[in-house]
């Protein structure tokens, strides 16, 4: 068995979006130089939307980086993939059953059929569980309809990450994870899945320095606007890690480590800026993975959670109703289009489509954004359960001491 193993993981969002992102091919070919540099062992990315852009970059890292894996999944692809330098022994995808809203066409987060992917690698007799995920984005902060969904997301990733890596001797997930420290959804994925958050370690890290990942003064695409009103931006892209029973993790470093701009070029990379974290491992029989159980906080932060899913739930019993009074209302117009008419003209068409769309949205949309809702909101609830009667089995164990 090795001794010291020191591995570097990268993750970036690469703003990938088909006609719609600025520079998308320049900036393409410039993420493959710089991944093909041998500076990383495991890479993470997000927003990856082309298989075409997909193919540049894994032929272009693949004398570094022979190993790779894209998630296929809903319209356009889920975006997200991992390279690796050491070999992928098994895969594995899950999509997040709330996910957006179809008819949000101008957001398109369904469309990507977003979830968390795995990748299990064996370097040495190391067994490594990386995963990747790109949670909802947030695009009204001040009034963020996606709040929910972003919540329910980060559970599942936590449930998935807790239910897949009990045999793994180092746990990473890279991500862009739309949420910053001091949301609840970071806070549900941290606390159930007993993650670090690499940035939080005060060896490596000067306090004094912000680690904005998104919207930066120092990024070409952030509007003139935004570098006023935040220049540090927001800190939404993350590396987290667990060690595992058979080996010990330390952090070695954490950084931002591409330049602010691409090198000969007057544009970033990406809108997102890359974080990379370095790790040092070493195999031992008595490790302890993860973060020391908080039970009382955890236990306080699914309340909130759960909250969150009622008012959810409400919201979308509303929508109903809603599309259901829209739906009546356009038929009685449908009816009175054709007794003036007599026949058929060139409104009733659409009136017509309009009407059905309500009621999909009504019945089939409605019941399953339900489902969806519920099912996070039943998980969260059994593993509350389990955290309260852990709670009460250790106020009992010290009474008795």
């Amino acid at each position: 068995m090795i001794q010291n193993t020191l591995l570097c993981v990268l993750t970036l969002n690469c703003w990938g979006i088909p006609w719609v992102s600025k520079d998308r091919e320049s900036r393409m070919k410039a993420i493959a130089e710089e991944l093909a540099s041998g500076k990383y062992d495991i890479i993470c990315l997000q927003e990856v939307w082309s298989t075409h852009d997909f193919e540049l970059i894994r032929d272009g890292v693949k004398s570094v980086l022979p190993y790779s894996h894209y998630f296929h999944s809903g319209v356009a692809g889920s975006g997200v993939c991992i390279l690796s330098r050491f070999p992928i022994h098994d895969v594995l995808f899950h999509q997040w059953p709330v996910n957006g809203y179809v008819h949000k066409l101008h957001h398109g987060d369904w469309f990507g059929g977003k979830g968390v992917g795995l990748c299990q690698i064996y370097y040495n007799d190391l067994l490594i569980n990386v995963y990747t995920a790109h949670l909802h984005a947030e695009y009204d902060r001040e009034s963020d309809e996606y709040v929910a969904h972003r919540v329910l997301q980060a559970f599942d990733t936590a449930q998935f990450i807790h239910m897949t890596s009990g045999g793994a001797d180092l746990v990473i997930l890279g991500g862009d994870l739309n949420t910053e420290p001091d949301d609840l959804a970071y806070q549900v994925l941290l606390l159930n899945a007993y993650l670090h958050d690499a940035y939080h370690q005060p060896s490596t890290v000067n306090k004094n320095t912000t680690f904005g990942t998104f919207g930066t003064a120092i990024n070409s695409y952030t509007s003139p606007k935004a570098r006023r009103k935040t220049p540090n931006g927001q800190r939404i892209d993350y590396v987290l890690y667990k060690g595992g029973h058979r080996a010990q993790v330390v952090q070695e470093s954490y950084s931002l480590p591409l330049p602010e701009t691409v090198p000969g070029e007057n544009f970033s990379y990406s809108d997102h800026e890359a974080v990379m974290a370095k790790f040092k491992i070493t195999p031992t029989n008595n490790a302890i993975g993860g973060q020391s159980m908080d039970l009382e906080r955890q236990c306080s932060v699914l309340k909130k959670a759960l909250e969150i899913c009622d008012e959810a739930l409400g919201r979308v019993g509303r929508h109903k109703k809603q599309y259901w009074m829209m739906s009546l209302a356009l038929l009685l117009v449908l009816i009175a289009v054709l007794w003036v008419e007599w026949g058929i003209t060139p409104l009733v068409p659409f009136v017509t489509a309009l009407m059905c769309y309500m009621i999909f949205m009504a019945t089939l949309w409605n019941n399953m954004e339900v489902n969806g809702i519920l099912a996070g909101k039943l998980g969260m609830e059994v593993t509350q359960a389990r955290i309260m009667a852990a709670c009460s089995n250790t106020e009992v164990g010290q009474s008795v001491a």
